[in-house]
């Protein structure tokens, strides 16, 4: 499908965010992965499969990221500012009986919001294990601070150096990049436990992450998990992730849905 519109809305300190926005019906919040933005929903046809059965799919940008501004000082990125602008959203669209969702970054993002107080009627946390939301799980954090600090001294072809290419050719802004990973805070596990929200953990059967998967599930009190085939990269493209999503989140259209 066509990429739609762009629109923006204002992060709490006045930063000027985009988001876009596909179909109709019970909103539901989608957050994307660290570097691109939330055409990640759209690439495979998830927000189209979802919009079909009656959701107005919102698709923000992450600041730093895609069509959101990219300040260069820290001082635009204190800790937990992706949370804020997420729930900035929610309030500036007036978003009250909705869901949410994330991929990687944006599942964290999720949990972030939900032990921040947010009250979506479902969630899911895509990609994530609970030792990546405690913050010790290492992710993608480590691995892009090396390829920043390195660039242009990698071996040709190895993993750095394909990747220093692919974030120079796609246009990504290592210093807005850099700055966002030192704002995200780990969540431990005792707030997890005040999350009366009913949440799917959905990850690759093949992600590093899925070792404690289950943890997470377990740590929510109305947490569930799903397995889907693919690894950290693959899983969120498979047609067996959105259709969990769409089996988890049911019809947008108001049919009654169980706990």
């Amino acid at each position: 499908m066509s990429s739609p519109a762009v629109s923006h809305f204002s992060g709490r300190d006045g930063v000027r965010l985009a988001h876009r926005e596909v179909g109709t019906g019970r909103p539901l919040v989608l957050l994307h992965g660290f570097t691109g933005d939330g055409t990640l929903w759209l690439r495979h046809g998830q927000a189209e499969a979802l919009a079909a059965r009656g959701h107005r799919v919102i698709l923000p940008d992450f600041r730093g990221h895609g069509a959101s501004a990219r300040p260069q000082q820290a001082s635009a990125y204190p800790l937990d500012v992706l949370a804020d602008d997420g729930l900035a959203l929610v309030e500036q669209l007036g978003l009250e009986d909705y869901d949410l969702g994330g991929y990687s970054l944006g599942a964290r993002i999720v949990v972030r919001m939900l032990v921040r107080g947010a009250t979506p009627g479902r969630a899911v946390v895509g990609g994530q294990g609970l030792r990546e939301v405690l913050g010790i799980g290492g992710g993608a954090g480590e691995f892009v601070r090396r390829v920043f600090a390195g660039a242009g001294t990698f071996e040709p072809g190895s993993p750095e150096a394909r990747a220093a290419e692919w974030y120079r050719s796609s246009g990504e802004d290592p210093v807005a990049l850099l700055h966002v990973l030192d704002s995200v805070v780990a969540t431990p596990v005792e707030p997890l436990g005040g999350v009366r929200v009913p949440t799917l953990v959905l990850i690759g059967s093949e992600d590093e992450r899925a070792a404690s998967a289950d943890q997470l599930a377990a740590a929510l009190p109305l947490g569930r998990l799903a397995l889907v085939p693919g690894d950290h990269r693959t899983a969120a493209a498979a047609p067996e992730f959105v259709a969990a999503m769409l089996d988890f989140l049911g019809d947008g259209r108001g049919a009654e849905r169980d706990g």
